[in-house]
């Protein structure tokens, strides 16, 4: 174990520690599909139209919804997913007991107890709009209430546009491919790897072309394009996607850091800096620490709420960090708890989409050992990736 630590933090300091730059202006050029008004506005003029927004479907300054009813659009109905329209409920909290309206009309919270739009809800609209920023993370839930709403679309027979955005984590794709016949949950309902390489349209796309809807139905659908932007440029999104990814950074760090959410350990929920640290309260796992916080609107009830909690800093980790099994496989080893140190072994599992990745870090394999056991089900599913690419 000892020899795996040294090895790791010599790894850490060698390769990721690297100093960042300052943020320069990474979109410039990039138009997102809501900007290219053109090619959608006459598909929904005259029609009654529905939207799947957040506070990150803006045109310009502008949020999309005051952008399409001063343009005298009629929309009839708002569907928002996790973290309401705002982007400031924490996670899980909906409003669904709240009479909200935005310019008079209806917002409905797909979160809580009712996930899709009901038949009913769908019946007077001819055309639903997504138009969310995704960070291309499995478990990140916006993609879980597409892939309901164009259930529901398709159900009912109306129309499906998105409005398409870059993934800030699309250069690549990696992680273990989502069992669906035991590990599918709001955190996971498609067979596709932790980090899936695609835009919100472009998964839309696969999603109704390899037949993933209920009843094999079709979506009517389709996708308004980002301008200027492929999957190797960089996106830095304007709006943080949700409360606890306040930065470019965090999102890159996102896909290696959430598996410790079933685990004891802190990612700094309840800090200024959530998903840029790991910690637990014990001085054992190092010299750096912070103290989780209730802050309303990032997080009620932080694990450790505090606790000086001990660990790792990684705010200075370079941006092009990708995917990794490496801060989960250190503090495993150096906390030495074994299956204890998993505090919520179902919930790993619906996280990694597998239960295999826990038993095999209890085994004692390495990150190549464990890699190369997705590998044949990741290289099948980047085949099938190929003709949904737009970018």
């Amino acid at each position: 174990m000892r020899g795996f630590i040294k090895f790791f933090l010599f790894f850490l300091t060698g390769v990721f520690l690297c100093s960042c730059t300052a943020q320069d202006s990474q979109n410039e050029g990039i138009r997102v599909g809501a900007e290219r008004m053109s090619l959608y506005l006459p598909l929904i003029k005259g029609k009654s139209v529905g939207l799947v927004v957040n506070h990150t479907s803006v045109v310009g300054r502008r949020h999309l919804i005051d952008t399409l009813l001063d343009l005298g659009i009629n929309v009839k109905r708002i569907f928002t997913p996790e973290h309401g329209l705002k982007g400031n409920l924490d996670r899980g909290k909906d409003y669904r007991t709240h009479d909200l309206t935005y310019r008079g009309i209806h917002v409905v919270s797909l979160i809580g107890r009712n996930k899709a739009p009901t038949d009913e809800q769908l019946a007077d609209l001819d055309v639903v709009i997504y138009d969310i920023q995704d960070v291309g993370v499995r478990f990140f839930t916006y993609i879980s209430t597409m892939y309901l709403v164009m259930n529901a679309v398709a159900r009912n027979g109306k129309v499906f546009i998105v409005l398409d955005r870059p993934d800030p984590n699309g250069d690549y794709i990696d992680g273990p491919v989502l069992d669906t016949a035991h590990f599918r949950s709001f955190v996971g309902m498609l067979p596709i790897p932790v980090v899936y390489g695609l835009t919100p349209g472009e998964l839309a796309m696969m999603i109704n072309g390899e037949g993933w809807l209920k009843g094999d139905r079709k979506c009517k659908i389709r996708v308004i394009p980002v301008k200027n932007w492929t999957h190797d440029t960089k996106y830095i999104p304007p709006i943080k996607p949700s409360p606890n990814l306040p930065n470019y950074l965090s999102i890159r760090l996102y896909p290696s850091l959430c598996f410790f959410e079933a685990t004891d350990f802190s990612v700094g929920r309840g800090t200024q800096f959530p998903f840029q640290v790991i910690g637990y309260p014990d001085a054992l796992f190092g010299k750096f620490s912070f103290v989780p916080r209730d802050i309303p609107g990032m997080q009620m009830n932080p694990i450790h709420e505090g606790e000086r909690c001990y660990g790792m800093d990684l705010r200075h980790v370079h941006d092009t960090i990708k995917f990794t099994l490496d801060f989960l496989l250190y503090f495993y080893y150096l906390s030495g708890w074994k299956n204890k140190f998993f505090t919520r072994p179902r919930w790993f599992d619906l996280l990694a989409g597998t239960d295999k990745l826990r038993i095999q870090i209890l085994a004692g394999w390495d990150e190549r050992r464990i890699r190369e056991s997705w590998q044949a089900d990741l290289d099948a599913y980047k085949r099938k990736v190929i003709k949904y690419l737009l970018y």
